[in-house]
């Protein structure tokens, strides 16, 4: 009787170069070159740097404010962020790929894991499929991408890297592609940290062990790995051998609090900003909780004055228990809203406020009360349910609850922010 074997696993992880920055550069060529950054809420710092700001040792996280004399004689272009587009860029770039392979895991904004073992040879192999892939996302959204393939999650995200650094790949880096020796010789010249899902922490920490680069890591016992660091590293380790073991979930763990805050575009005064600014964030927070599955059984609320005026200190936070776990915006708005009422002390001019959702659980695994009738549970679950599809396809904020207000003129400043071209009829692109 014959067998049919089982193709060994194959990944390809897809990474956007510089997303935020390519974003921008989609709908303006121009900017082609040119140094550019991208800041953060409030234009604050630089969270997005072109590879000519690399050049010019620009760090990432870099205050705009401490840029400016740099940014004058490089010409430094700098964009407010623009989630929104950011968002739907990403969605763009997932339906591709999944037009390559229905196995598509999404691992972040910008990066994407493929299965290809079973398509690969469709296209002529893994390094055409990626050469495929890169093309088609490239006419289709103008984004360029890299892309690296290994047996494991971890030496696909290995490869990419390989495949960003060196032009000699062309984009696309395929380990088994690549002769034993060769690789001995890229895994012992890459720092340890440059390895999925070790951080700086963990880094200096092998680094003492003497564990300094991936070719190291690789060799080190896998026992001896998760005796020093727990079961994820001794995973790593494996992986780096060649043994497919890890998860997404086992470097992305579920966040054990969620926080959702900003500071404000001007100052804000009244209780009624307050509350829609707080209602804002929360409707934030709340599609955090439902995409990792998760129910809140307390919120905590706070608001702070400007800490750099010492004429007008005021700071206050407090925890508001709720009656029962749950992942309903509306029940936790409400109960936000009740902790500010709390709080709030008029005569003071706001900077920031936020919230935090705390004590998560597992939404399955939660403990039902005596009060708890499964209608209403159903009712609120299909309710957030069309919430998080509409806002998910149409946009943040397309749909939410009244309390955030309309005007929102406390929102925050992003002066600098290029058009939502993908989302927004009176912003789309004109050509002239």
């Amino acid at each position: 009787m014959s067998t049919v074997s089982t193709p060994a696993p194959q990944f390809a992880l897809v990474d956007v170069n510089n997303f935020y920055v390519s974003c921008e550069r989609a709908f303006k060529p121009r900017l082609e070159g040119i140094p550019m950054v991208v800041l953060s809420n409030n234009d604050g710092c630089a969270v997005a740097r072109s590879n000519e700001v690399k050049a010019l040792g620009v760090k990432m996280g870099t205050p705009w404010f401490k840029m400016k004399d740099l940014a004058r004689e490089h010409r430094i272009q700098a964009f407010s962020s623009n989630y929104t587009l950011y968002g739907d860029m990403s969605n763009r770039v997932v339906q591709i790929l999944r037009d390559f392979s229905p196995d598509t895991e999404v691992y972040s904004i910008d990066e994407s894991f493929l299965r290809i073992e079973t398509v690969a040879h469709l296209y002529g192999g893994a390094i055409a499929m990626g050469q495929q892939m890169r093309e088609r996302i490239k006419q289709w959204t103008g984004l360029p991408v890299c892309v690296g393939v290994g047996p494991t999650k971890t030496l696909a995200k290995f490869a990419n890297h390989l495949a960003k650094k060196n032009p000699e790949f062309e984009g696309v880096c395929d380990l088994h592609a690549i002769p034993r020796p060769d690789r001995v010789r890229w895994m012992s010249g890459i720092e340890v940290g440059e390895v999925w899902g070790v951080g700086g922490r963990i880094a200096r920490r092998l680094e003492v062990m003497g564990i300094h680069t991936v070719l190291e890591l690789r060799n080190a016992s896998p026992k001896e790995m998760r005796r020093h660091f727990g079961v994820v590293m001794e995973r790593t380790c494996n992986e780096l051998r060649g043994i497919s073991c890890l998860a997404l979930d086992d470097i992305v763990q579920p966040k054990q609090q969620i926080m959702s805050s900003r500071s404000f575009g001007r100052p804000v005064e009244t209780i009624e900003e307050l509350r829609e600014s707080l209602a804002s964030y929360l409707s934030r927070a709340a599609a955090k909780l439902r995409t990792q599955q998760s129910v809140s059984a307390a919120v905590y609320v706070f608001i702070q004055t400007n800490r750099f005026n010492k004429d007008e200190q005021y700071n206050a936070g407090l925890t508001v228990p709720m009656p029962e776990p749950t992942d309903n915006t509306l029940t936790l708005t409400a109960a936000a809203l009740a902790g500010l009422e709390v709080i709030y002390r008029s005569g003071y001019r706001y900077k920031k406020a936020g919230v935090m959702l705390t004590l998560l659980s597992d939404k399955q695994a939660r403990q039902m009360s005596i009060f708890d009738h499964a209608a209403v549970t159903q009712r609120s679950t299909q309710l957030m349910t069309a919430l998080d599809m509409i806002n998910r396809d149409y946009g943040h904020g397309t749909v939410r609850s009244g309390a955030s207000g309309f005007t929102q003129r406390w929102a925050m400043r992003n002066q600098n922010r290029s058009p939502r071209y993908t989302t927004r009829w009176d912003e789309l692109p004109i050509v002239y």
